[in-house]
């Protein structure tokens, strides 16, 4: 036995490595960084958490799932682990004791969302611990032309360096040789610390069958009914059709349930938790369930919707079968599905008017300055995720450089009179902590701090008044709240030829639009595919391997050609109705862009602010017709 495999032994109670753990976690213990891409369920986790108890130091884990780390905390704890999460669940008591535990070095492991990077209390606590792991989950989100891009996640390479960090472990199960690619380059990862065991997974069989989408409820009735009572998922693209298909499974006699994003948080929490007890109930679910589900005996994954492109069916299929026994994933394939996929990915590009009024509203913001994202995304009418993608441009062409995030207003409610707060410091501390307090706003239960405005007029630095505040919290002399975040940057030049520098950047939109719907074609690709099936994925990732065997055409299952979608065209009463709209005035519509958005069912932050949504029944009446004949159609009238 290996001293790594008596350490597994001991800590976990596992006899064995699974392929591609051992690996990766004797690279990290000899002090190199390491990219692991391993399939769904592969023990990606094992991966820091093995190495993570073992160095003398924290680790701290980067992971966008709340429910995941809330599974692996509980199976760390049992185990004896010093280890603990930080979120916004959790209470004034357990946060004092987290960071009394940070503070004394009692933490081993820690897990966090890129979210709780953009906290400037946090980076203060952090950056006095000696980080001798950085894991980051999910890690394809790193590159600009992956399938699910997240540009919080650009900025942690160079956090990892500004912490010191001594090696940091990058975790993907999508990654297609580009975007590995680009995340060895992100965190000067050598190719020879790439570990990856490969996708297939030899007990999923993988199926396909074409058809209009008339008539799917009764398909895939039929397929459920057929097959023994097993965990089934079916993902569709849209909340409404969540609803529609889990009723009409239930009124069939299923025990199904809807799964969607406009759910209440606690509804979601009792439907995941009834479905993760129950041995064979139905969740008809869009993508936001699945992430994070520790459940290993899916036996069925059905794609009632096309997926959005092969990284995601690939996920998706992935939460099947993880105890290794035969399970079933099949896609009920209709083009008529493409349109509603398209218009998302054209939905989310800027208008090259918008972008260029940014970028010059950005650079006229001086030599240093500090913006609100909300207030900017409400103003220009871009979703938050662009906006930030925008932003996150204008870094990577070395215009701006971020001076980090703070939180413009602090709130807080003395847990203990004023008094013995200052009797516990003295001198010029105690006369500092007095004047800070004296510029405080009374309300009824909460002051309030401008730390900016009140730096100014006190002359002290807006950090000692931050790490004041922070202080008294952690000591539990008052209770401290945050609101208004802004993001601190620095010009560093403006472009010389500004049109070009804004049409280069409408450029980069349009290769992103691009990109998303040439993954949608990718999935057409694989549905109408001639060959194994399971062959044709792997390869999109990759990977070399003969036929499966096992798959619909392994078996003599021929493609049908999906042919086109159904599409309409526009008639004058469509003409009159959207004549009316446009005559209503709607300040949030007026461009032909941000109308066709609305008509196509994409919310955008002026509609929303508007309640145009709930003011009109138009919003989402065309989400079965293409993005651009829509906009083209829209155009005419306008």
């Amino acid at each position: 036995m290996t001293e790594l495999q008596r350490q597994l032994k001991e800590r976990f109670g596992f006899d064995d490595f699974r392929e591609g753990q051992e690996a990766a976690i004797s690279r990290l213990l000899a002090g190199k960084s390491v990219l692991a891409v391993f399939p769904t369920g592969g023990g990606k986790s094992l991966c820091y958490q093995l190495p993570g108890l073992m160095l003398d130091g924290l680790t701290v884990v980067i992971s966008p799932l709340i429910a995941l780390m809330k599974d692996q905390l509980d199976f760390l704890i049992a185990k004896g682990a010093l280890a603990a999460r930080l979120d916004s669940t959790l209470t004034k008591e357990e946060n004092r004791k987290l960071f009394d535990d940070l503070y004394a070095g009692n933490l081993k492991l820690l897990y966090i969302s890129p979210e709780r990077l953009g906290n400037e209390r946090f980076l203060r606590a952090i950056g006095r611990q000696k980080i001798s792991l950085l894991a980051i989950d999910e890690a394809h989100c790193i590159s600009e032309w992956g399938h699910n891009f997240r540009p919080d996640y650009l900025k942690i390479a160079q956090l990892a360096k500004d912490l010191k960090v001594e090696r940091t472990l990058s975790l993907t199960a999508t990654a297609t040789p580009a975007v590995a690619k680009d995340v060895r380059a992100a965190f000067d990862i050598a190719a020879d610390d790439e570990v990856h065991t490969g996708f297939y997974r030899p007990n999923l069989e993988l199926s396909v069958i074409a058809g209009p989408s008339r008539g799917r409820n009764k398909t895939l009735l039929a397929r459920i009914r057929e097959r023994p009572p097993g965990s089934t998922i079916v993902y569709v693209t849209l909340q409404r059709t969540a609803e529609e298909v889990a009723g009409f499974l239930a009124a069939n006699g299923l025990n199904a349930a809807a799964y969607h994003a406009g759910l209440k948080s606690e509804d979601r929490t009792a439907i995941q938790n009834a479905f993760m007890i129950s041995p064979d109930s139905v969740i008809v679910a869009t993508i936001a369930f699945g992430m994070g589900i520790d459940k290993s005996n899916i036996r069925y994954v059905y794609h009632y919707n096309l997926p959005k492109g092969l990284e995601s069916y690939s996920q998706e299929i992935g939460r099947a079968g993880r105890d290794g026994e035969p399970s079933f994933c099949e896609m009920l394939a209709s083009a008529d599905d493409v349109i509603t996929l398209e218009n998302f990915s054209y939905g989310d590009t800027p208008e090259p008017e918008t972008v260029g009024e940014f970028t010059r509203h950005i650079f006229e913001m001086g030599e240093t300055f500090d913006i609100s994202e909300y207030e900017l995304s409400g103003r220009f009418d871009v979703r938050p995720l662009v906006l930030k993608t925008l932003l996150t441009y204008l870094e990577l062409e070395r215009c701006l450089a971020s001076t980090g995030p703070f939180y413009s207003e602090y709130k807080f409610q003395p847990q203990c009179p004023s008094s013995e707060m200052f009797a516990r410091v003295s001198g010029e501390k105690a006369e500092f902590l007095r004047s800070v307090f004296r510029h405080a706003r009374k309300g009824t239960k909460w002051l309030t701090l401008d730390t900016t405005e009140v730096s100014q007029t006190i002359g002290q630095p807006r950090d000692r008044i931050v790490a004041a505040l922070s202080y008294l919290e952690e000591k539990g002399d008052l209770i401290l709240q945050v609101a208004g975040v802004r993001q601190g940057y620095r010009r560093l030049r403006v472009p010389e030829d500004m049109n070009a520098f804004v049409e280069s950047l409408n450029a980069r939109f349009q290769k992103r639009e691009t990109n998303d719907v040439e993954r949608i074609q990718r999935v057409l690709d694989l549905a109408q595919h001639d060959g194994c099936i399971t062959r044709h994925l792997l390869g999109y990732f990759g990977e070399e391997r003969d036929d499966c065997g096992h798959c619909c055409r392994c078996q003599g299952v021929k493609p049908t050609p999906l042919g086109d979608a159904d599409r309409r065209t526009f008639s004058a009463q469509d003409e009159e109705r959207v004549r009316g709209l446009i005559s209503d005035g709607h300040e949030s519509i007026r461009t032909p862009r941000q109308l066709t958005r609305l008509l196509c069912g994409i919310t955008s932050p002026a509609t929303t602010r508007a309640k145009l949504r709930q003011k009109t029944n138009l919003f989402g009446a065309y989400d079965s017709m293409p993005f651009k004949a829509t906009l083209d159609f829209v155009e005419g009238l306008v």
